[in-house]
């Protein structure tokens, strides 16, 4: 998720070429010579790696610690008679294609932020981090599967550059996939039958992704059945929509979820149609057929953005709420490893915004004062007057109203809702939960914040990542290089293990309602941490 200034006070959401090599024949002897040609590389010979998938060949690039293989297509385009409707398989193609440059971004509202371009419906892509192409073992070695954040809106694969953590021995790979309105407007001339599945189409191409993955990935090094999907901030949120739903059964065999808990009851298929209606009307197509919608121009439809989260019920992808799945043990029961950051809605506020249960909120009266403090929460939070006066008496403005905002807003959409998914999977599967604490952490996606420095949304995610296109340079210092070294290695053992402690980093599994044990992410050593209810007021909004 990434913010700039302009863009959010827009209303924008919490919120990247092939060439074929004639001559060289798929038969046996031009097999055996590509696979020559892939252990020559895995070897340390130097050579450009070429891997076998279900489609064809590919020729990535050695990187140090590895190869890199880009813009490996997952689906067809999903353009023309194919906008809206579920991804459809990739073709096959002869001879060799070129896997060493990023495929496009998938189109998104104009800005000067990250991705950098070309944009095009044709972005159903994925990337592939390997530190070999030959398992550590007979199985392989643990695949994670990175799900890129930005609201369902912005953002792309190619922005996050997984090398450090495959080289912790994990094959890593970073998606694409449909954004906004082309990724999920519900609308009941695209549904599949009248009241069907209509919408969450970025939601299924997430597991088409995990289905490539399925069928090719042992050709880079990796495990099939030993995958990991992990995301932050909305991509958190797909994490949790894959965990629920019934289509991305067995594709993972684990789940980590970073600030992703701040969205989890979705929209009624109906309200969600309703509002495709009312935009098609809009956007010029009055007849509310799907031809009409198909021929429309893709800046008609990614410009203005969603002013929510997207997503639906449609019975399908999603048959209930992410929250009311959680709460009702109807999730994949698989190792959860799920964390927040200390002060997340911190990067909203400083540009007059908030991000409460999957809606971008303008802050009602800027800047935030004890005289339309109330207001301001009653805006932000959709609650009435008197509680929203309860809630001023649990957070007294004091001497920054505006830091106190922060913290209730943050509190109340995702530390909070964090600990109740902990306690949640926690009773089914094997749960470990954290807090990112490292309040010096640079600020990659936004300007100076309302002091005092604090971990802010997506401060975590360049300890795990380099960041090649972030808004602002950073460098971590020797404290934080040796935090970011140690939360590397514990995302890596989850992926292997699903227990991401070690002899280095005791991490114990998060305890229930009564027990809450997680860690506390700091430099250069993380801490135990047991007292994130009551810092949060956890049970304060739980009662209300």
């Amino acid at each position: 998720m990434t913010v700039h200034p302009t863009h959010w006070r827009r209303a924008r959401l919490a919120a990247a070429c092939c060439a074929a090599l004639t001559g060289l024949s798929l038969a046996a002897a031009g097999a055996t010579a590509a696979t020559a040609d892939a252990a020559a590389a895995a070897s340390g010979s130097g050579g450009a790696p070429v891997v076998h998938t279900d489609n064809g060949v590919v020729r990535g690039v050695a990187v140090p610690g590895g190869y890199a293989f880009r813009g490996l297509p997952y689906a067809a385009p999903p353009t023309g008679n194919l906008r809206w409707r579920p991804p459809a398989p990739s073709a096959d193609w002869r001879g060799v294609r070129d896997a060493t440059q990023f495929a496009p971004s998938c189109p998104q509202p104009p800005s000067t932020e990250v991705p950098p371009g070309p944009f095009s419906e044709d972005c159903l892509y994925l990337n592939v981090s390997t530190p070999t192409l030959r398992g550590g073992d007979k199985a392989g070695l643990p695949v994670l599967v990175w799900i890129h954040g930005g609201g369902l809106t912005v953002d792309a694969g190619r922005n996050y550059d997984p090398a450090k953590l495959a080289a912790d021995g994990v094959v890593a790979v970073t998606i694409n996939y449909r954004l906004g309105r082309l990724g999920f407007l519900a609308h009941p001339a695209l549904a599949s039958r009248p009241g069907g599945p209509a919408g969450n189409y970025g939601l299924m191409d997430q597991q088409a992704a995990l289905r490539w993955v399925r069928d090719n990935i042992r050709a880079f090094g990796g495990n099939p059945e030993n995958v990991t999907i992990a995301g932050e901030s909305a991509g958190g949120l797909s994490v949790l929509a894959q965990m629920v739903s019934p289509g991305a059964r067995g594709l993972f065999q684990k789940a980590i979820i970073e600030s992703g808990s701040f969205a989890l009851n979705q929209r009624p298929l109906a309200t969600a149609e309703a509002a495709g209606e009312a935009f098609a009307a809009q956007a010029g197509c009055p007849d509310q057929t799907a031809a009409c919608l198909r021929r429309l121009p893709v800046s008609d439809l990614v410009d203005p953005p969603f002013v929510e989260i997207p997503g639906d019920v449609d019975g399908k992808v999603l048959t209930e709420p992410i929250g009311t799945a959680l709460a009702a043990g109807r999730f994949a029961r698989v190792p959860v490893l799920n964390g927040t950051n200390h002060d997340e809605e911190r990067i909203f506020v400083t540009f007059g915004l908030t991000v409460s249960q999957g809606t971008n909120v303008p802050i009602f009266e800027q800047p935030v004062t004890p005289d339309n403090y109330q207001a301001n929460i009653a805006a932000a939070l959709g609650v009435p007057a008197a509680r929203a006066a309860a809630i001023a008496a649990e957070y007294p403005p004091g001497a920054s109203p505006t830091l106190a905002f922060s913290a209730l807003v943050g509190d109340a959409s995702f530390a909070c809702p964090a600990l109740q998914i902990d306690q949640q999977t926690s009773q089914r599967a094997p749960t470990y939960a954290y807090e990112f604490n490292d309040d010096n952490a640079p600020l990659r996606f936004s300007p100076p914040l309302i002091p005092p420095p604090v971990a802010t949304h997506i401060s975590e995610v360049q300890y795990l990542f380099d960041l090649p296109n972030a808004l602002f340079p950073g460098t971590l210092n020797a404290d934080q290089e040796a935090l970011a070294a140690s939360m590397r290695a514990a995302w890596a053992n989850f992926a292997a293990t699903g227990n991401p402690a070690s002899a280095a980093l005791p991490w114990p599994a998060f305890g229930g309602t009564h027990s809450a044990r997680m860690l506390s992410l700091v430099p250069p050593q993380p801490q135990l941490e047991t007292d994130f209810a009551a810092r949060h007021h956890c049970a304060f909004w739980a009662a209300g």
